[in-house]
């Protein structure tokens, strides 16, 4: 699906198709085309109209990329990542945004829906001077909401890490090694994407390009000091999720250590048991206890209990109980 918006004599307004005249030296119109994959008439946009540098045109028609930042003679290639919630509120998915920034034009090209891109459709046709301040400025206010919507997930992530804590301490009987390793593969999916993002946007605010006026670089240095935010959170995190993972492990290793010792102590006291009622079960005369034959099990029961009583005894005071 390909959505095109103009901005002609003061007014924004979407249009059917692009006239290659919008985008050509000395024209007077701003345009923005988004174009949401699978369009059968993207490559023919993107190549004829835009003259798109072909390694470009490649990658924006192709699977995900990290996020990075071209210079081509004719535009600005950025590619960026949105963020949304994933299903039933379980982590989330990103999903990559391709930018072409011209002198009179922005292209932006993505295979998901994205609320960013969305919203600012929205405010174009509802303020046309969104628009009217020209394709740099509509950049600028798509990728500041594109990082404003990373807060929430981030915030959501925090959350569930206070609860598997909660969880794993409170609870040590319980298993959410499952949940805890789900955490931390988001963690590391958003510090991945995060990390490069933030040097494409540090290069934006540090006024590398010519295309980027300094009051729009100024504005996105300010995007690039939440996007650090962002990701020293997303750092932190992660830091969080590997203590309480090595926690829970430890945590499971001390309880085994404590069954295992339990279990040892009674094999240790039924060994000489086993002996002494093993050799009293033998059919071969042996010493006979004074009582007569029947207070002979009742010597054996004493030394059972009283073998047992000292081992415990000792046990106890070398602290291994």
């Amino acid at each position: 699906m390909i959505t095109t918006l103009v901005h002609r004599d003061g007014q924004t307004g979407r249009v059917d198709v692009v006239d290659p005249a919008w985008v050509a030296p000395g024209a007077r119109e701003f345009v923005w085309v988004d174009v949401q994959l699978p369009d059968p008439g993207a490559r023919t946009l993107l190549q004829d109209v835009f003259r798109v540098h072909e390694l470009a045109l490649e990658d924006a028609l192709s699977e995900i990329h990290h996020p990075k930042i071209e210079l081509y003679d004719s535009h600005l290639y950025l590619i960026l990542h949105g963020i949304q919630a994933g299903a039933e509120g379980r982590g989330f998915v990103t999903h990559d945004i391709d930018f072409f920034l011209g002198e009179r034009f922005l292209l932006t090209v993505h295979t998901a829906p994205s609320r960013s891109l969305a919203q600012e459709q929205a405010t174009c046709l509802r303020n046309h001077q969104a628009l009217g301040e020209g394709p740099v400025g509509l950049m600028h206010r798509i990728i500041d909401a594109m990082v404003d919507h990373y807060r929430p997930e981030v915030d959501a992530l925090e959350e569930r890490l206070d609860a598997l804590e909660d969880l794993v301490f409170e609870q040590p009987r319980t298993h959410p090694v499952r949940e805890i390793l789900g955490l931390k593969q988001d963690v590391s999916a958003l510090r991945r994407v995060a990390l490069p993002q933030r040097d494409a946007l540090g290069r934006l605010a540090r006024r590398e390009f010519a295309i980027i006026p300094d009051a729009i670089a100024y504005r996105f240095r300010d995007v690039y000091d939440h996007l650090v935010q962002l990701t020293d959170e997303a750092i932190f995190l992660q830091d969080r999720v590997t203590g309480l993972l090595d926690a829970y492990l430890s945590s499971q290793s001390n309880r085994m250590n404590q069954v295992m010792k339990v279990l040892t102590v009674i094999a240790t006291i039924f060994m000489p048991l086993t002996v002494l009622t093993g050799l009293y079960g033998m059919n071969v005369p042996l010493p006979q206890f004074p009582g007569g034959p029947t207070a002979q099990f009742w010597w054996v029961m004493g030394m059972v209990v009283a073998i047992a009583g000292s081992m415990l005894v000792v046990f106890r005071r070398k602290d291994w109980l």
